[in-house]
Protein backbone atom coordinates (compact mmCIF):
# COMPACT_ATOMS: atom_id res chain seq x y z
CA UNK A 1 0.00 0.00 0.00
CA UNK A 2 1.19 3.33 -0.80
CA UNK A 3 0.61 5.90 1.39
CA UNK A 4 1.38 8.95 -0.62
CA UNK A 5 -1.63 7.63 -3.14
CA UNK A 6 -3.99 7.00 -0.27
CA UNK A 7 -3.17 10.49 0.58
CA UNK A 8 -3.56 12.14 -2.64
CA UNK A 9 -7.15 10.22 -2.88
CA UNK A 10 -7.83 11.41 -0.26
CA UNK A 11 -7.35 14.75 -0.79
CA UNK A 12 -9.78 14.12 -4.54
CA UNK A 13 -12.46 12.67 -2.07
CA UNK A 14 -12.47 15.41 -0.45
CA UNK A 15 -12.81 18.08 -3.21
CA UNK A 16 -15.33 16.30 -4.27
CA UNK A 17 -17.44 15.84 -1.19
CA UNK A 18 -16.63 20.28 -0.49
CA UNK A 19 -18.03 20.35 -4.23
CA UNK A 20 -21.06 18.71 -3.46
CA UNK A 21 -21.59 20.19 -0.43
CA UNK A 22 -22.02 23.47 -2.01
CA UNK A 23 -23.61 22.58 -4.83
CA UNK A 24 -26.34 20.56 -3.02
CA UNK A 25 -27.33 24.01 -1.38
CA UNK A 26 -27.51 25.58 -4.84
CA UNK A 27 -29.75 22.80 -5.85
CA UNK A 28 -32.17 22.80 -3.21
CA UNK A 29 -32.19 26.65 -3.54
CA UNK A 30 -33.16 26.35 -7.09
CA UNK A 31 -35.68 23.99 -6.61
CA UNK A 32 -37.18 26.21 -3.91
CA UNK A 33 -37.65 28.88 -6.43
CA UNK A 34 -39.24 26.86 -8.88
CA UNK A 35 -41.79 26.37 -6.95
CA UNK A 36 -43.69 29.44 -7.13
CA UNK A 37 -42.93 29.46 -10.89
CA UNK A 38 -44.39 25.86 -11.43
CA UNK A 39 -47.77 27.39 -9.45
CA UNK A 40 -48.19 30.52 -11.78
CA UNK A 41 -48.22 28.12 -14.63
CA UNK A 42 -50.66 26.18 -13.31
CA UNK A 43 -52.72 29.86 -12.87
CA UNK A 44 -52.17 30.91 -15.87
CA UNK A 45 -53.68 28.04 -17.67
CA UNK A 46 -56.32 28.86 -15.60
CA UNK A 47 -57.34 31.85 -16.23
CA UNK A 48 -56.84 31.07 -19.89
CA UNK A 49 -59.11 27.88 -19.18
CA UNK A 50 -61.81 30.30 -17.84
CA UNK A 51 -61.16 33.22 -20.68
CA UNK A 52 -61.80 30.21 -23.07
CA UNK A 53 -65.38 29.48 -21.45
CA UNK A 54 -66.67 33.14 -21.53
CA UNK A 55 -69.16 34.29 -24.17
CA UNK A 56 -67.84 37.92 -24.41
CA UNK A 57 -70.72 38.76 -26.87
CA UNK A 58 -73.54 37.89 -24.13
CA UNK A 59 -71.63 40.06 -21.72
CA UNK A 60 -71.62 44.08 -20.83
CA UNK A 61 -67.90 44.21 -22.59
CA UNK A 62 -69.41 42.30 -25.98
CA UNK A 63 -68.73 46.35 -27.50
CA UNK A 64 -64.95 45.50 -26.99
CA UNK A 65 -64.56 42.91 -29.88
CA UNK A 66 -60.98 43.14 -29.24
CA UNK A 67 -61.00 42.54 -25.69
CA UNK A 68 -60.85 38.43 -25.57
CA UNK A 69 -57.95 38.41 -27.63
CA UNK A 70 -55.93 40.75 -25.76
CA UNK A 71 -56.15 39.36 -22.63
CA UNK A 72 -55.36 35.68 -24.51
CA UNK A 73 -52.22 37.53 -25.54
CA UNK A 74 -51.46 39.23 -22.37
CA UNK A 75 -51.75 35.60 -20.64
CA UNK A 76 -50.27 33.81 -23.62
CA UNK A 77 -46.92 36.15 -23.21
CA UNK A 78 -46.89 35.76 -19.08
CA UNK A 79 -46.97 31.71 -19.71
CA UNK A 80 -43.77 32.52 -22.27
CA UNK A 81 -42.50 34.64 -19.29
CA UNK A 82 -42.53 31.93 -16.69
CA UNK A 83 -41.45 29.50 -19.04
CA UNK A 84 -38.18 31.54 -19.96
CA UNK A 85 -37.47 32.02 -16.10
CA UNK A 86 -37.65 28.08 -15.44
CA UNK A 87 -35.19 27.61 -18.41
CA UNK A 88 -32.63 29.95 -16.32
CA UNK A 89 -33.35 27.44 -13.08
CA UNK A 90 -32.95 24.43 -15.63
CA UNK A 91 -29.36 26.07 -16.05
CA UNK A 92 -29.02 26.51 -12.85
CA UNK A 93 -29.60 23.47 -12.30
CA UNK A 94 -27.56 22.30 -15.30
CA UNK A 95 -24.21 23.57 -13.73
CA UNK A 96 -24.79 21.69 -10.50
CA UNK A 97 -25.05 18.11 -12.43
CA UNK A 98 -21.54 19.34 -14.18
CA UNK A 99 -20.25 20.29 -11.16
CA UNK A 100 -20.93 17.02 -9.64
CA UNK A 101 -20.34 14.96 -12.25
CA UNK A 102 -17.05 16.54 -13.23
CA UNK A 103 -15.70 16.34 -9.52
CA UNK A 104 -16.70 12.57 -9.10
CA UNK A 105 -15.00 11.51 -12.41
CA UNK A 106 -12.14 13.71 -11.21
CA UNK A 107 -11.75 11.85 -8.16
CA UNK A 108 -12.46 8.21 -9.63
CA UNK A 109 -9.49 9.27 -12.00
CA UNK A 110 -7.16 9.63 -9.34
CA UNK A 111 -8.41 6.08 -8.02
CA UNK A 112 -7.29 4.98 -11.36
CA UNK A 113 -3.97 6.49 -11.10
CA UNK A 114 -3.47 4.63 -8.05
CA UNK A 115 -5.04 1.66 -8.27
CA UNK A 116 -2.13 -0.43 -8.56
CA UNK A 117 -0.82 0.57 -5.15
CA UNK A 118 -3.96 0.76 -3.51
CA UNK A 119 -4.87 -3.18 -2.18
CA UNK A 120 -7.97 -3.67 -1.21
CA UNK A 121 -7.86 -4.24 1.88
CA UNK A 122 -6.82 -0.23 1.81
CA UNK A 123 -10.30 0.80 0.43
CA UNK A 124 -11.96 -1.27 1.97
CA UNK A 125 -10.52 -0.09 5.55
CA UNK A 126 -12.75 2.28 7.25
CA UNK A 127 -11.45 4.61 10.78
CA UNK A 128 -13.31 6.99 13.25
CA UNK A 129 -12.64 10.11 11.18
CA UNK A 130 -12.74 8.20 7.69
CA UNK A 131 -15.09 6.06 6.02
CA UNK A 132 -13.79 3.88 3.87
CA UNK A 133 -12.79 4.44 -0.06
CA UNK A 134 -15.03 2.12 -1.82
CA UNK A 135 -17.98 3.65 0.46
CA UNK A 136 -16.63 6.95 -0.42
CA UNK A 137 -16.61 6.37 -4.08
CA UNK A 138 -20.30 4.43 -4.21
CA UNK A 139 -21.29 6.84 -2.08
CA UNK A 140 -20.58 10.02 -4.75
CA UNK A 141 -21.47 8.27 -7.31
CA UNK A 142 -24.91 7.84 -6.36
CA UNK A 143 -25.11 11.48 -5.69
CA UNK A 144 -24.06 12.11 -9.07
CA UNK A 145 -26.72 9.61 -10.71
CA UNK A 146 -28.97 11.21 -8.31
CA UNK A 147 -28.58 15.32 -9.92
CA UNK A 148 -28.20 13.33 -13.49
CA UNK A 149 -31.65 11.77 -13.32
CA UNK A 150 -33.69 14.46 -11.65
CA UNK A 151 -32.11 17.01 -14.04
CA UNK A 152 -33.25 14.97 -17.33
CA UNK A 153 -36.71 14.35 -15.89
CA UNK A 154 -37.56 17.62 -14.80
CA UNK A 155 -36.11 19.41 -18.12
CA UNK A 156 -37.69 16.73 -20.25
CA UNK A 157 -41.23 18.00 -17.97
CA UNK A 158 -40.54 21.19 -18.58
CA UNK A 159 -39.45 20.58 -22.85
CA UNK A 160 -42.65 19.41 -23.24
CA UNK A 161 -44.84 22.56 -21.96
CA UNK A 162 -46.18 24.42 -24.71
CA UNK A 163 -48.39 27.72 -24.24
CA UNK A 164 -51.15 26.53 -26.09
CA UNK A 165 -51.80 23.22 -24.17
CA UNK A 166 -53.50 24.54 -21.20
CA UNK A 167 -54.08 21.08 -19.46
CA UNK A 168 -50.35 20.09 -19.13
CA UNK A 169 -49.73 23.66 -17.88
CA UNK A 170 -52.73 23.52 -15.15
CA UNK A 171 -51.03 20.03 -14.20
CA UNK A 172 -47.41 20.91 -14.78
CA UNK A 173 -46.84 21.54 -10.42
CA UNK A 174 -48.48 18.03 -10.01
CA UNK A 175 -45.98 16.40 -12.11
CA UNK A 176 -43.21 18.38 -11.56
CA UNK A 177 -43.73 17.91 -7.54
CA UNK A 178 -43.97 13.89 -8.75
CA UNK A 179 -40.41 14.09 -9.64
CA UNK A 180 -39.39 14.49 -6.27
CA UNK A 181 -37.83 11.36 -4.60
CA UNK A 182 -37.05 12.19 -0.97
CA UNK A 183 -35.71 9.04 0.07
CA UNK A 184 -32.50 9.88 -3.04
CA UNK A 185 -32.45 13.69 -1.48
CA UNK A 186 -31.91 12.04 2.05
CA UNK A 187 -29.27 10.09 0.77
CA UNK A 188 -27.23 12.78 -0.42
CA UNK A 189 -27.35 14.26 3.46
CA UNK A 190 -27.24 11.48 4.73
CA UNK A 191 -23.74 11.02 2.63
CA UNK A 192 -22.15 14.64 3.57
CA UNK A 193 -23.09 14.06 7.06
CA UNK A 194 -21.10 10.55 7.56
CA UNK A 195 -18.48 12.20 5.82
CA UNK A 196 -18.43 15.27 7.58
CA UNK A 197 -15.61 14.60 10.04
CA UNK A 198 -13.36 13.60 6.96
CA UNK A 199 -14.08 16.57 5.33
CA UNK A 200 -12.51 18.57 8.30
CA UNK A 201 -9.31 16.26 8.54
CA UNK A 202 -6.20 18.20 7.62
Amino acid sequence: MSKPALMSLHQALKRSFHSLEQNHKVWNSVLEECVPLMGSLGNLAEQLLALNGVQMASTPLARFSDLQDRLRCKLLVAVDTVLDKLADKMCSLQKVRDAVGNQVTAAFQVYEQHADTLDLTTCLQRSAAAPSVADMLEWLQDAERYYRQQYLRRKALLQALKPGELSDLQNAHRRWEALATPEREDSVSDTLFRVSFFMDSP
